[in-house]
């Protein structure tokens, strides 16, 4: 193939691209403007940031990067290095989540750490491993007190391939120990009829209660989209996520108020940061 060929071979896949773009609709949760974030920056430590619990001060972060066995803890107005304690050997770690009392962290490969000492310099962890055959990755992990369970979504598992939907599963903190059966599933098909876009596979990355609608945000960072379902799963909304901002989300919680904030790992070039979106109740 000639150079003319290949320049116009770039122009044209650049004009599809330009066009694809333009025709993906944004939107914003109510309550939300999803264009108007608090952007703060985390430090070198943390550019693999991949799951985040806002402390009750509003004002720490405690979080995980997806390389370290640690759990970090983040001052958002502070340039110092950042408090950590080891839990566990070296791992991929995706996500952290906490029912005011017990700390857990999710591996991807489904095990569930649960972290003990935390905050002194006897941490340390106990594993549950996710009693399921086949191939299985997971991202996201959230706590649900109506059933008092840590809930765990399929990012891409065995049992949903060629399947229009993604499992979760759930993990009883009262006997401490996985339900038998999956706890609900995901319809992909209800996510692209609501975001207009398809996209075969959803691939969640975090996911949190909103503390005043007591919905489930679920962000998927492959699909760069954030979607609202009920806390059985049936999903209410679909929203496309802008590249510009939302390089790479990968951790999620809310503030008392209804704050949001999203953490985004470093991608393209760009540093890792974490997002924070006020919450207008007036706007419901």
């Amino acid at each position: 193939m000639t150079l003319r060929h290949l320049l116009l071979v770039a122009l044209l896949l650049t004009s599809c691209n330009y066009y694809n773009n333009s025709d993906k609709k944004y939107g914003s949760p109510k309550g939300y403007n999803l264009t108007e974030p608090t952007r703060f920056h985390v430090r070198q430590s943390m550019q693999e940031i991949s799951g985040i619990v806002l402390a009750p001060d509003e004002h720490h972060i405690m979080a995980i990067n997806d390389e370290q066995g640690r759990i970090f803890s983040i001052d958002i107005a502070n340039k110092t290095a950042y408090p950590n304690w080891k839990f566990h050997k070296s791992g991929d770690y995706e996500d952290l989540a906490t029912d005011g009392k017990n700390w857990i962290v999710l591996k991807s490969n489904g095990h569930l750490y649960h972290v003990t000492g935390l905050f002194s310099d006897s941490t340390s962890s106990e594993t549950y491993k996710l009693p399921m055959e086949g191939k299985k990755e997971f991202e996201s992990l959230y706590y649900d007190a109506r059933n008092d369970g840590m809930i765990m979504v399929c990012k891409q598992c065995a049992e949903d391939k060629g399947k229009d939907y993604n499992t979760a599963y759930r993990f009883d903190m009262k006997t401490w120990e996985f339900d038998t059966v999956p706890f609900y599933r995901i319809n992909i098909v209800d996510i692209e009829r609501l975001s207009g876009e398809d996209i075969n596979l959803f691939k969640p990355s975090a996911a949190a209660i909103h503390p005043f609608e007591k919905r489930l945000y679920i962000l998927s960072a492959v699909n760069r989209m954030l979607v609202i379902a009920d806390l059985d799963g049936k999903v209410q909304e679909a929203y496309n996520l802008k590249h510009t901002l939302f390089r790479q989300p990968e951790g999620i919680s809310f503030a008392a108020n209804g704050d949001m904030y999203i953490s985004n790992e470093s991608a393209d070039e760009s540093s890792a940061n974490i997002l924070k979106f006020k919450y207008n109740q007036r706007a419901q």
